[in-house]
């Protein structure tokens, strides 16, 4: 049985959700504990529960403790990882990117294509937008070999919810391949995506998107954004996303969503502020994807290599895990992020 301690490094459910997609992988039974010890509502929140069940589907598995609020739980996957359709609804604002992450991995190995129709918040605090899921790390993962698509039907905003995503899934037809990324190379392009739901006549969209393209003139970039007027989201809400790409299709991206007395003009300068933070480091991969690639990486079949920003607790939880349930190895040497693949397929 694998056991893991939810309180250990960044003690988030980031844990929860990565753990539970491995062991339905591997097809091992997994034990759970101290699950969120370190955040203030500890155990289980409803967006969790909702995406360990998810997992239980798509395996077959069974689960012990899968409560809102539990603080341990035991996952026992079923053998065979079935692909097809299914509908899911958080209840919450709760993440949908984040549910669509986790069974992810799962729908990689699994015996048919895959669509998930999920529901819930697309663009919130503390979790990849859909934007950026779209534009940066499905991309990456397509270097990989894993053919993903993610598709916006309705924008959804704490703290209502109610937004839609569609996430289809390919089958990969081996195993993932390595991803090296030790450098960008070429000009980069760069460019935005400014949403916002309700809001026309205040011209946030546009206000975000003009406070972003001053901060980058002023280091001589020019971003073209995509404006763009929502009328079908159940709340007013707003989300910015800005990306750069290299000459060969490598991509970096910063975004952040809006919330109660958080100006257009704020959320415009943060992130373009952010991601050319995360490019004057050095880094080929924002800080974002430097976390959420690892699990893919210790799959892969080889050495993925590529540099990281700086190390944050979400690297060193996924790193962590992926040593603990996957027995992959990695190293870090400056900010060159090395992990070497298990090389897992099915059958």
């Amino acid at each position: 049985m694998l056991r893991i301690d939810g309180a250990a490094k960044s003690g988030s459910g980031t844990i929860v959700r990565t753990a539970v997609a491995l062991a339905a992988l591997l097809g091992e039974e997994l034990f759970l504990y101290n699950i969120r010890a370190k955040r203030e509502k500890s155990g289980l929140r409803p967006q969790h529960l909702r995406a360990v069940r998810a997992v239980a589907e798509l395996c077959g598995g069974e689960l012990d403790g899968a409560a809102v609020g539990s603080m341990e739980l035991r996952f026992r996957p079923g053998r065979r990882l079935s692909g097809g359709g299914y509908v899911w609804d958080i209840g919450t604002a709760g993440s949908t990117t984040m549910l669509a992450l986790t069974v992810l991995p799962v729908a990689a190995f699994a015996d048919k294509p895959s669509v998930f129709r999920i529901r819930g918040g697309l663009f919130q605090d503390f979790a990849p937008s859909a934007f950026y899921t779209q534009h940066v790390l499905l991309p990456a993962l397509g270097e990989m070999g894993l053919a993903a698509e993610l598709e916006i039907v309705r924008p959804g905003y704490v703290p209502k919810g109610g937004g839609i995503i569609e996430l289809r899934v390919e089958p990969l037809p081996g195993r993932l391949r390595p991803l090296v990324r030790t450098e960008l190379r070429g000009a980069l392009r760069f460019w935005g995506i400014s949403l916002s739901s309700h809001l026309r006549e205040r011209k946030v969209s546009e206000r975000m998107a003009k406070r972003c393209q001053t901060i980058l003139r002023r280091r001589g970039i020019a971003a073209p954004f995509s404006i763009l007027h929502d009328e079908t989201a159940s709340q007013p809400g707003a989300a910015l996303a800005l990306f750069a790409e290299d000459a060969h299709g490598a991509r970096l991206g910063a975004d952040r969503a809006g919330a109660p007395r958080r100006s257009a003009e704020e959320i415009g300068e943060a992130v373009a502020r952010m991601l050319l933070e995360d490019l004057d480091s050095g880094a080929t991969v924002d800080r974002h994807l430097a976390d959420q690639l690892i699990p893919y990486a210790a799959l892969a079949e080889g050495e993925s290599r590529y540099l990281i920003p700086r190390v944050t607790d979400h690297v060193e939880s996924n790193l962590w895990l992926v040593e603990e349930i996957l027995g992959a190895s990695w190293e870090i040497r400056g900010n060159t992020l090395a992990i070497r693949g298990i090389g897992y397929g099915r059958g």
